[in-house]
């Protein structure tokens, strides 16, 4: 049977990378798929990886209905067996239901990569209606590493090295962008609440780890923190 499937994960935890994978493996067996994308870093209709990996897609917007895709495709002798969606956390909710229905009544597999949570740790509504309606949630298991080495559970903006907290809640930017630029970068927990990056870690020096033992210390020993 059809599925509906969500994988899902940090930024730079390979999510585009199975995309193409997982389109190159069906695609191998002779399976005819459709990828979808929007607002990928690399520019509108491509779906990009950050090893280097690049494929033209569908660009998807607020207009986009994915019943009528599918039925339109099919009407014109295409199987269309299943879709890779690729950055479906900026789908909206109705999209989502779409897919939900494509998998149901025409039983083509949808494949969904995305981000789960913004930057202010909230749920895209995309990734929020693919959590309640998929049939499997897969967690990418490629970790993504907070600069201390812990595993990488959320998604920080920052402007020149600043955490930022505040903000429309999709604005697209990468890892590493320009001076002034809005950028990306994977955080623990605990750097995430305590707007600590990478940056700020460096200029606050070795004391950002003896707070941070401090404070673990006192958690432990039941004292206010």
């Amino acid at each position: 049977m059809a599925e509906l499937v969500f994988f899902s994960g940090t930024m730079d935890c390979g999510k585009s990378t199975l995309a193409l994978q997982m389109h190159h493996n069906h695609a191998a067996r002779g399976r005819d798929g459709v990828l979808f994308t929007r607002q990928d870093r690399a520019g509108s209709a491509t779906i990009s990886s950050r090893l280097g990996l690049q494929r033209r897609a569908d660009e998807v917007d607020d207009s986009t209905d994915f019943w009528a895709e599918v039925v339109t495709r099919r009407t014109r002798g295409r199987p269309v067996d299943y879709l890779v969606a690729d950055e479906a956390q900026f789908y909206t909710a109705a999209q989502v239901e779409q897919l939900a229905r494509v998998v149901d009544e025409l039983s083509a597999d949808v494949f969904a990569f995305g981000i789960t949570t913004d930057f202010r740790a909230r749920l895209f509504p995309g990734s929020a209606r693919l959590v309640e309606l998929a049939d499997r949630v897969e967690v990418l298991q490629v970790r993504a590493l907070c600069w201390c080495g812990a595993r990488a559970t959320h998604n920080a903006r920052t402007v020149d090295g600043v955490m930022v907290v505040e903000g429309d809640q999709v604005v697209v930017g990468d890892v590493g962008a320009g001076v002034g630029e809005a950028a990306y970068e994977v955080l623990c927990r605990r750097h995430h609440v305590r707007r600590m990056t990478a940056r700020v870690a460096r200029a606050t020096g070795p004391s950002a780890q003896t707070l941070l033992f401090e404070d673990d210390t006192a958690a432990e020993d039941g004292a206010p923190h």
